[in-house]
């Protein structure tokens, strides 16, 4: 049985299930909008987030929404709707100033959604020179995430990806050279994608919408796994220093 690894490296791309372009403007102002990506119909009572800001709000029957929150650096901006794939993405005071229309994509069958918590992996221990360590909302839950889901009789026969919504946090030498963050004296491992029992992926970089094509002859017919483990500091010898991450929109999607 032959494994796969996939070594991720997308900076900063864009979910394939949505798209974003600039809004318009109304007699009040400018406005924010959640869109169907193949219709462009409005999306009502669509749930947007942005959990560094602890702020929440739904779209109206227009599908548009408020951003009164104060985006002053990058913050993950998270849409949830049931019977659409969710979608994350990371902004800044910029993108945040301008009108916003995100077109969302329908499921189908085959989707799971695994979470859409945000998790913060690693020890709590972390420099404010890490990537995007300004952004971290929560506490660690440990070093790994393992989460257990049922995928349909007949997803052996089609592509499945695992979707990570957006992660940050990533320390990795090639994060570093892509000036993600700011440290100069050291680097860590990749977090690892695990899928039953086999390590499938590494995670380079910290970005939106990364995905890890799932190993047919791994999928199984009852329970399958995802597990996500952190990295280590590669220049601490003395103890293990876990690299600390955030990711959230877990979903597996099928094509």
């Amino acid at each position: 049985m032959k494994n796969l690894l996939l070594i991720i490296f997308a900076l900063m791309i864009l979910p394939a299930n949505a798209k974003v372009m600039e809004g318009g403007i109304t007699k009040n102002g400018v406005y924010n909008q959640i869109v169907d990506s193949n219709t462009n119909l409005p999306v009502s009572n669509a749930k947007v987030v942005l959990p560094k800001q602890n702020y929440t709000t739904y779209t109206d029957n227009n599908g548009v929404f408020d951003l009164n929150a104060n985006v002053n650096d990058n913050s993950i901006i998270s849409v949830e709707k049931e019977g659409y794939r969710p979608f994350s993405l990371t902004i800044n005071e910029r993108i945040a100033a301008r009108p916003i229309v995100i077109g969302i994509e329908k499921s189908n069958i085959q989707d799971v959604i695994i979470s859409s918590e945000m998790f913060h992996l690693g020890d709590d221990n972390f420099s404010e020179h890490s990537a995007n360590s300004s952004e971290f909302k929560g506490t660690s839950v440990g070093p790994f995430f393992t989460k257990t889901f049922k995928m349909t009789a007949d997803a052996s026969k089609k592509k499945n990806y695992l979707v990570i919504g957006s992660i940050i946090g990533v320390d990795t030498l090639m994060a570093r050279s892509l000036k993600q963050n700011s440290i100069v004296n050291s680097y860590a491992s990749p977090p690892e994608v695990w899928f039953n029992g086999q390590k499938i992926a590494e995670i380079q970089v910290n970005g939106d919408g990364q995905k890890v094509r799932l190993p047919n002859n791994l999928i199984r017919t009852g329970a399958n796994e995802i597990t996500i483990t952190t990295g280590r500091n590669m220049m601490q010898k003395a103890h293990i220093d876990y690299d600390d991450i955030e990711f959230m929109n877990l979903s597996v999607q099928s094509e």
